[in-house]
């Protein structure tokens, strides 16, 4: 199924392929990766990302992609979801908010020091 899906990809995804694939955003991503029982368009398994791009066909379906991704959101995924249309106008925009999500989850949070230490169970 996955590789039919593959074969007749959206322009939008296409395109947006071409700009993820490999290691381009630092990160591998996988393209119509089978989640259980679902297909996400793109998968980033190290960082737990799903990228959805919603075409013509996505309009008839909201409700059961709105079940899907609370399905595989409490498993830990996250989704970015796009437009087709804002994939084909606005590619550079998408990829850097796709960007900006990535550098913001793998950013390290500050270890502030000189902290006073927790003190547990004194009152």
């Amino acid at each position: 199924m996955s590789r039919e899906l593959r074969k007749s990809g959206t322009l939008g995804e296409v395109l947006l392929w071409k700009e993820i694939k490999g290691r381009k955003m630092g990160y591998t991503f996988t393209r119509q990766k089978p989640i259980l029982s679902h297909i996400v368009d793109f998968y980033c398994s190290p960082l737990h990302l799903a990228i959805e791009i919603d075409g013509v066909t996505h309009d008839s379906k909201t409700e059961k992609d709105e079940r899907r991704q609370q399905e595989l959101e409490q498993r830990g995924i996250t989704f970015l979801r796009f437009s087709e249309g804002e994939v084909r106008s606005n590619l550079d925009s998408v990829l850097r908010e796709i960007k900006e999500w990535i550098k913001k989850e793998t950013t390290p949070t500050p270890i502030r020091i000189g902290a006073p230490p927790l003190l547990r169970g004194i009152k």
